[in-house]
This record gives structure tokens, C-alpha cells and sequence, in this order.
């Protein structure tokens, strides 16, 4: 659409730590119709900044952060319990559980990167998961996907929302809690989400398509880090 305002700014919402953006003193309004508020005004003057940077044009895919806290008062707040269980499911056919036969180079690596994110989760939050090299699903134990549930159950409604990203562009709720949890950085998170994917492109190189696929999930993921971290400034 076209860029209908001139200014932006932030202000106090008038709920607890609660920032809304405005454009021309109008709030912002997400996809729902809803009141865009954000906790702190880090996250809402890094908001407000996208809204800055648009031209004449406005186009929602720049504006990641924007998107984010949108699906947490849309998304999130409407469901908390099913959007919960919907990250929570990756736990079943996690990324990180799923290792490869052969070439031995790549299943080094794969050890070498995947394993200690396992051993942390079983210690950080109690949960073994189960390693199996063939490709048809394992069932895990449901004691560990309940304590994964849990370490996702104690993010709140807009932490949840970063946190989704995260693991949709991973594959991996071991990855995206470690990331939410200060464990992996946002590069390495995607380096270990991708590794297999890195492997092949070193083999056989990248085409246009897949390296354009690699770059929208690599912005993913550096979204959801700095979302969260601007969550927490406040």
C-alpha cells in the first residue's frame, strides 16, 4: 500500500511497561484490527524504526519485527495453549534427533554439532530425546516432549511468537530454545539448522532458488534473536 503518514513515534500504552507505535499519533493496528502494543520501548522504538524506513511504498517484508509482536497479539494471546502445542510438536521429529548413515563426513558433523545441544537439553530442561540414523519417524519418550512443552509453556505471549520463528527456520525446538535461552547466537543457530543443507552446497554448489530459501531462513532467525533481545532490554 501506499505510505499514508509522516511521523512515527512511540508513547506508554497506558497498560504496565506497554509501548504502542504511532503514525501521525494513530496506533498501529495489526492484520486482526487489533491495537499493536509491545512490552518496553526497545522493541517498540525498533518497531517503530521499519515504519520509518518505509518509501513511498510500504512493504510488510521488511518489516520482520513488525510481524512478530502482530502474531502475538493476533495469534499468540487468541491461542497461548495451541500455539504452544504447535512448537512443541517439532520435538517429535526434531532436526537435531535425525542423523545421517553416511558420507562419515557428514555424520561427524553432525555429531560434533547436534549432540551437545542434546546433552544440554537434557540437562537444562530434563528431556532425552531419542537419535535414530534412518528416515522414518521414532517415537520419543513422552516424559521428555512433556518438559519440552513445559521450557516452551514459560515464554511469554510475545517471546512465543520469536520463538516460533526460530524453530520453523530451524526445524528444531532443541535449536530455538537454545537460541531463546542465550545457548546458540543467532549465526550458529542457523549454521546448525542448516548443516546438512551447508554440506551439499559445499559439494555441489547452490543454485539461485535454495541460497534464496537459505537467506529468508538466515533472516528468520536473526529476527527472532534480536526480537527477543529487545524484549529483554526492558
Amino acid at each position: 500500500m501506499d505510505r499514508f503518514y509522516k511521523d512515527v513515534t512511540i508513547a506508554p500504552s497506558g497498560d504496565d511497561h506497554a509501548y504502542e507505535v504511532l503514525l501521525d499519533a494513530r496506533g498501529v493496528r495489526t492484520p486482526m484490527r487489533k491495537s499493536l502494543q509491545v512490552p518496553g520501548a526497545p522493541l517498540a522504538d525498533a518497531i517503530a524504526d521499519e515504519w520509518r524506513s518505509q518509501g513511498k511504498k510500504i512493504d510488510v517484508e521488511t518489516m520482520p519485527l513488525t510481524r512478530i509482536a502482530a502474531t502475538a497479539v493476533d495469534r499468540v494471546a487468541d491461542d497461548r495453549e495451541g500455539y504452544i502445542d504447535q512448537i512443541a510438536a517439532y520435538g517429535g521429529t526434531d532436526l537435531v534427533c535425525y542423523r545421517a548413515q553416511a558420507p562419515a563426513e557428514l555424520v561427524i558433523r553432525q555429531s560434533r554439532a547436534w549432540q551437545p545441544l542434546l546433552d544440554w537439553a537434557r540437562d537444562t530442561f530434563g528431556s532425552e530425546l531419542v537419535v535414530t540414523d534412518g528416515l522414518l519417524p521414532i517415537d520419543q519418550p513422552p516424559e521428555s516432549l512433556a518438559q519440552l512443552r513445559a521450557a516452551v509453556a514459560e515464554h511469554g505471549d510475545y517471546e512465543l511468537a520469536a520463538l516460533g520463528v526460530a524453530t520453523s527456520a530451524s526445524g528444531s525446538i532443541i535449536v530455538a530454545l537454545a537460541l531463546s535461552k542465550g545457548h546458540l547466537d543467532a549465526d550458529t543457530a542457523f549454521d546448525v539448522g542448516q548443516l546438512d543443507e551447508s554440506y551439499q552446497v559445499e559439494l555441489w554448489g547452490e543454485e539461485a532458488e535454495a541460497q534464496a530459501r537459505r537467506d529468508i531462513l538466515r533472516a528468520d532467525t536473526e529476527c527472532a534473536a534480536s526480537f527477543l533481545e529487545l524484549l529483554r532490554k526492558d
